[in-house]
C-alpha cells in the first residue's frame, strides 16, 4: 500500500510503500511493482521494476523515479494514499561486498543512485569496516536525488567518502563546490 509521495527534485519523486509482512531484502536489490486496475494504461503495461532506495532497517519501502510522461507514472503520481499495489521480489545481486580488505567503489549517475543510497545507509547503520567511495554524477545539484543526505553520510560513517560531480553548472541556480 502506498503511504505517501514526495517531490525530491524538479522531475523526481519518491514513493513510500508499507512494507509487506515478512518482506526482507538486501541493500541494493529491487522489486516488481504492479498497479492494480489503474485508471489508465499504455503499451508498457501496469508494472515496473524499481530499485529499493530505502535501507533494510527503514520501515517503509522507498522508490524514487524520474517522472516522465507515461501512463504508469501519471497514475502512480496521482493515486490516493492507501491504494493497494502488488509487489514481487526482492530480486537482484547488486549488493555491497563483504571483504573488508577491499574498498567498494560505487559509480552512480542521476536516478541510478537509488540502490546505492540503500547500501550507504545500511553500511553506516551496521558500521561496516570496508572503505566505500561513492562517485555520483549529475547535471546540476538541483537534479541530484538524495544529494544532501549522501554528503552528510560522511559524518555518520568514517569509512565512506562522497565524490560528487556536476556536468552542467552553467544552467544551475545553486552553487557547487565539488
Amino acid at each position: 500500500m502506498i503511504t505517501y509521495a514526495i517531490r525530491l527534485k524538479k522531475r523526481t519523486m519518491a514513493f513510500h510503500f508499507e512494507r509487506p509482512a515478512g518482506f526482507q531484502f538486501k541493500a541494493g536489490q529491487y522489486f516488481l511493482l504492479t498497479l492494480i486496475d489503474p485508471a489508465e494504461t499504455d503499451a508498457e503495461g501496469n508494472d515496473r521494476t524499481f530499485s529499493i532506495a530505502s535501507a533494510p532497517f527503514e520501515s517503509d519501502l522507498i522508490v524514487a523515479t524520474r517522472m516522465r510522461d507515461s501512463a504508469f507514472k501519471r497514475v502512480l503520481k496521482t493515486i490516493p494514499i492507501g491504494t493497494e499495489v502488488n509487489m514481487e521480489g526482492p530480486y537482484g545481486s547488486f549488493v555491497l561486498h563483504n571483504d573488508a580488505s577491499r574498498p567498494a567503489v560505487l559509480l552512480a549517475g542521476g536516478i541510478g543512485i537509488t540502490p546505492v543510497r540503500s547500501m550507504i545507509l545500511q553500511a553506516a547503520r551496521e558500521k561496516l569496516p570496508q572503505r566505500i567511495y561513492l562517485f555520483y554524477s549529475n547535471r546540476r545539484p538541483e537534479d541530484a536525488a538524495f544529494l544532501e543526505e549522501l554528503q552528510k553520510m560522511e559524518n555518520e560513517n568514517p569509512h565512506y567518502r562522497f565524490i560528487g560531480t556536476m556536468t552542467d553548472m552553467e544552467t544551475s541556480q545553486q552553487p557547487w563546490r565539488g
